[in-house]
């Protein structure tokens, strides 16, 4: 593992670093845990082929492991507002509702009330359920069935949203490989006077390959440019990759840039939860 040279500006970048997992990676939670520090916040995703009570039961583990909960609620998977507030109180009944995070999510078509999660947070029913701080989407690369100039308006909604409702708002990122369009994105924020912590989103270590398939499924740049100067070796796609070098490389763009916010990384546990957890306490012990 590469160390960088620019140790305060990283150090300040991972020291409080997040980490994201499924509702079925409980177990792999549990084996990672000794080497994740204690109050992390633990992401707990939102997807089509889990349930409720998996992403009940992952919140409530990583709760009890020591580390704070933020399970994603999507806006668009929703069939109704009842199902919202099912979903709220299950969590709350297991004290996991302090931080959520707000998604549209992926349908194409709603399948409730909720468009957006803009709509989903001015029903104003997150703070009924004892939420105190809601997380939402940031977009450095762009969306691609989203303009820039939706993104920014949404954003900033959501964010005015928000303080109406004396909530917290904190913002994470997609993942990316490239620091160009995250320094880009964070000047174009720190000027519409946002300020809210934000999540940078990176890839966890990982099978080269693995890494560029959801790269490619998430749509995130994979020029061989890019690829190189995140540390791919395209002449060995057997092999595996950390984000040491765009860490370093992340770290800086972070202290050059006109946010005045707080600015920290949001792991993607792509080659797993202990890999990903292992490989953080290792990159850290040696700053």
């Amino acid at each position: 593992m590469s160390q960088p040279t620019n140790t305060e500006n990283v150090r300040a970048l991972v020291q409080d670093a997040s980490l994201e997992m499924t509702g079925k990676d409980v177990e792999a939670l549990r084996e990672a845990a000794p080497f994740i520090a204690p109050g992390t916040r633990i992401n707990v995703t939102f997807l089509g082929n889990e349930d409720l009570e998996m992403r009940v039961t992952a919140s409530k583990a990583v709760k009890e492991l020591g580390f704070i909960p933020v399970p994603h609620i999507s806006a668009r998977r929703l069939r109704s507002e009842d199902e919202l507030k099912e979903f709220l109180q299950a969590l709350a009944d297991v004290d996991a509702t302090e931080c959520v995070f707000a998604v549209g999510g992926d349908p194409a078509e709603p399948m409730g009330p909720y468009g957006s999660s803009l709509e989903m947070i001015e029903s104003g029913i997150f703070a009924d359920f004892g939420v105190k701080e809601v997380s939402i989407a940031g977009y450095p690369e762009g969306h691609p069935d989203i303009s820039n100039e939706v993104l920014t308006r949404e954003l900033n909604g959501k964010l005015d949203e928000l303080a109406k409702q004396n909530l917290g708002a904190r913002i994470l990122t997609q993942f990316g490989f490239d620091t160009d369009p995250i320094a880009t994105w964070l000047n174009e924020v720190a000027a519409d006077n946002v300020t809210a912590p934000i999540g940078i989103g990176v890839p966890g270590p990982a099978g080269i390959k693995r890494l560029l398939t959801y790269a490619r499924r998430f749509g995130a740049t994979t020029s061989a440019g890019i690829v190189k100067k995140y540390g791919f070796s395209l002449t060995n796609l057997m092999g595996s990759a950390g984000p040491d070098k765009f860490i370093g490389n992340l770290a800086d763009v972070v202290a050059a840039s006109d946010y005045q916010g707080e600015v920290g990384v949001h792991f993607y546990t792509f080659g797993g939860m202990t890999r990903t957890a292992e490989w953080l306490q290792d990159f850290k012990n040696k700053l």
